[in-house]
Formats: C-alpha cells, sequence, structure tokens
C-alpha cells in the first residue's frame, strides 16, 4: 500500500465495515462491563479498590472509542481524508493526539492495578493503612494529567503527526528524519516499555507471595475452622483480582508491543513501512475492545471456576 500522508481521498483499500464492526464491538463491550460493576457495587457493601481501578480502565475505553471512532465514519462517509475535510483544520492532531493519549492512560490504570494487586498481596499492613478508597481517587486526575501533558509534547514541537492509509488514521511521525519526530516516538515507546516491564514484574512477584500464602495456609493445619475460611476467602480474592490482571496485561502487551518495536525500528533502522506501521496501530486500538470482553467472559461463573480449578491444583503440586 502506497503512502497516504498527503492524500486527500479516502484510499480504496480502506474497509468502512470493519471499522464499524470494532466500533460496535467495542461500544458493546464496554457498556456490558460497566454495568456488571455497577451490579457489583449495588451487590457488595465494600467495593474493593481494584475493582475502582477496572471501572476506571473501562471508562477510559469506553471514552476513547467515543472520542476516535466518529472521526473515522465522517472521513468514511465523506471520502475525504482526515487532512483534507474542510473545516476541520488539525483534525489529524486530534486524532493522533486521541491515539497515543487513551493508549498511554489505559497503561497507566493497569500499572496502577497491579501495583496494587502486588502491595495487597505483598505488603498488606502497608496496604491497608495508605491505599483507601479515598485515597486511590486521586489516580484518575493523576492518570490524566501525566498523559495529556506527554501526549501534549508534539504540539510544543517534541515531534510530528503523519496521516496513514486509507487517510482515516493519524499518528506521530515514526520514521526517523526530523529530530523532533524521533524523540517523541523514543520517548513514548520508552515510556510504554517501562510500564510494561514494570506490570511484569509486579504480577511475578504477586504471583509467587500469593502461590508462598496458599501453601503456607494449607500447612496451619491447627487454625480454626472460621478463620481459616475467612483466609481463604480473602486469598482466592486476591487471586481473582490477579488473574483478571495478568489477562488484561497479556491483551495489552499482544497489541502494544508491535507498536512500541515499530517505534524504535522507525528511530534507529527505518524501513519506511507505512504498511508495518498502521497495523501496529490497528493492532493497539484492539485493546480497548477486547479489554471489556476479557472481563466480562472472567466474571461468568464457569470461566472462574474453571480458572480457579486449574489454579488450585497448580498448588496442590
Amino acid at each position: 500500500m502506497a503512502s497516504c500522508e498527503d492524500t486527500t481521498t479516502v484510499h480504496p483499500g480502506g474497509n468502512v465495515v470493519s471499522s464499524i464492526v470494532l466500533f460496535t464491538a467495542g461500544l458493546i463491550g464496554n457498556i456490558i462491563a460497566l454495568a456488571i460493576l455497577y451490579k457489583h457495587k449495588k451487590e457488595t457493601r465494600h467495593v474493593s479498590v481494584f475493582y475502582i481501578l477496572v471501572t476506571g480502565l473501562v471508562v477510559t475505553d469506553l471514552l476513547g472509542k467515543c472520542l476516535i471512532s466518529p472521526v473515522v465514519f465522517v472521513s468514511y462517509a465523506t471520502n475525504i481524508t482526515l487532512i483534507a475535510l474542510p473545516q476541520h483544520n488539525g483534525l489529524c492532531d486530534y486524532f493522533s493526539f486521541s491515539m497515543s493519549f487513551f493508549g498511554l492512560a489505559s497503561m497507566f490504570f493497569l500499572f496502577t492495578m497491579a501495583l496494587e494487586c502486588w502491595l495487597s498481596i505483598s505488603h498488606p499492613f502497608f496496604y491497608e493503612e495508605h491505599f483507601t478508597r479515598r485515597r486511590v481517587v486521586i489516580v484518575f486526575p493523576a492518570v490524566y494529567l501525566c498523559s495529556l501533558v506527554i501526549c501534549s509534547l508534539p504540539f510544543m514541537g517534541l515531534g510530528t503527526t503523519k496521516q496513514y492509509c486509507p487517510g482515516t488514521w493519524c499518528f506521530f511521525n515514526m520514521t526517523r528524519g526530523e529530530t523532533n519526530s524521533v524523540s517523541f516516538s523514543v520517548l513514548y515507546a520508552t515510556l510504554m516499555a517501562i510500564l510494561v516491564g514494570a506490570v511484569l514484574v509486579c504480577n511475578t512477584s504477586a504471583a509467587v507471595n500469593l502461590t508462598k500464602m496458599f501453601k503456607h495456609q494449607r500447612q496451619r493445619s491447627n487454625s480454626s475452622l472460621s478463620g481459616s475460611r475467612v483466609r481463604h476467602f480473602a486469598h482466592y480474592q486476591e487471586l481473582d483480582n490477579l488473574i483478571l490482571l495478568v489477562l488484561m496485561n497479556v491483551i495489552f502487551l499482544i497489541c502494544s508491543l508491535p507498536l512500541t518495536i515499530r517505534a524504535y525500528i522507525g528511530a534507529f533502522a527505518p524501513d519506511n513501512s507505512d504498511e508495518d506501521d498502521l497495523t501496529a496501530l490497528k493492532l493497539a486500538s484492539v485493546n480497548s475492545i477486547v479489554d471489556p470482553w476479557v472481563f466480562i467472559i472472567f466474571r461468568t461463573s464457569f470461566f472462574r471456576k474453571l480458572v480457579f480449578a486449574c489454579c488450585k491444583d497448580s498448588a496442590q503440586s
């Protein structure tokens, strides 16, 4: 596929049907996930910090879909690319900013969830003292503010935006040629890689400590039955959160890693492959569609029983 950087009409290779299907799947999935979270809040007196953060992630994904996808539909409907749409100057910059902003904000939420899960399992006393529901609300403006500042850097001269085929996509320029564009792409890719690495460390440590807890619990044969049940319930809640978090992070890793790799390739070994860049962008956008459905499937009783049975067998081995 030829470059669409300066084209004014949508490339014939574009497919509006797939865009509509993906948008619909993401919209329905996020709405169902929010409904499940609302039902969980009604059924339980104490909503955990983890579920507050999950709500933040789902809302962020939903906002991303609602603020980005309509731009694509307008471009297809008029057969005019983003840079050529009349009376919409800066629409390409808006699309690029929104893509990077919501992608980074989602990663920040996943990192906060991983940190919360690790602290609740590995450092419960510190967690109980500092991670209250009132304090965790501060995470929301902090995540959005950090994402806003970082993703606004291209507007301050650190990087440029570029239109990708079929003319309905825009993102920051990932190909070396201008020092500024390379600087921002490397900064964005490095930050995403650091967050992914931190999440993996938190999840691994939490999984190891949780396994030790289960083994230690089985060895305490002199514990009272009621106390044992309470501890088992707490551990299974932590296991519940950890498994959901790991599933979401695996999906995010699969979706975001190609974009990170393409940013580094464009900066240090440019191959001028717009098609590969576009594939990485499309894969990154799929994350906000898959995440809510992972949550929905995981909340089904059959899936959770299956996963818990497998984890229990592993812990006992």
